[in-house]
């Protein structure tokens, strides 16, 4: 099993920039695909952005390409979720995911542990 705590949710205006990290314990970090999804006040939990095992693959949502980075720290058994350019349509709490079987990177049925999330706000 894993554990996931995730960091670094807030307050910020339009353009603004916020970096969420997500702190894993328990089995191998380097065992599991990580990901990020979101969900928005009366809306459905969504992909945001997901990276393989080495962290050397990255798959991100339409909607944040080009502003949104992915990356981990296999060292720190930590990943991260760099947001840039925020919109106010960005605002959600921010899931962090494990997936120890992988498949579907983009699929919120292919991960099995999830923390608690964090909030994020994003004013106009």
């Amino acid at each position: 099993q894993v554990q996931l705590v995730e960091s670094g949710g807030g307050l910020v205006q339009a353009g603004g920039s916020l970096r969420l990290s997500c702190a894993t314990s328990g089995r191998t970090f380097t065992s599991y695909v990580m990901g990020w999804f979101r969900q928005a006040p009366g809306e459905a939990r969504v992909f945001v952005a997901a990276i393989n095992r080495s962290g050397g693959n990255t798959y991100y949502a339409e909607s944040v390409k080009g502003r949104f980075t992915i990356s981990r720290d296999n060292t720190k058994n930590t990943v991260y979720l760099q947001m840039n350019s925020l919109k106010p349509e960005d605002t959600a709490v921010y899931y962090c995911a494990a997936s120890y079987y992988g498949g579907n990177y983009y699929s919120q049925g292919t991960y099995g542990y999830w923390g608690q999330g964090t909030q994020v706000t994003v004013s106009s």
